[in-house]
């Protein structure tokens, strides 16, 4: 967020909301999103370029992970 915050504030603000808005969305449905590429994972297109991994946890969920598209996964 810092990088894009460099260049653009609103766009940093407003992709830091989609990554909470996406995170409650699976919070209070965990099977939402597709399964992950790794075993008990699933990910989430945030944006085009941006993936969130999670997995689920009794009562919630945990975010293993936030990437961008040009990063290798696992």
């Amino acid at each position: 967020m810092a990088y894009i915050a460099e260049d653009h504030v609103q766009a940093a603000i407003d992709l830091d909301m989609a990554f909470e808005d996406h995170a409650e969305r699976a919070r209070l449905n965990p099977k939402l999103y597709k399964p992950g590429r790794v075993p008990g994972t699933r990910e989430i297109v945030v944006r085009p370029n941006y993936v969130m991994v999670y997995r689920e946890l009794e009562g919630g969920v945990e975010v293993l992970r936030v990437l961008h598209a040009a990063q290798q996964w696992p």
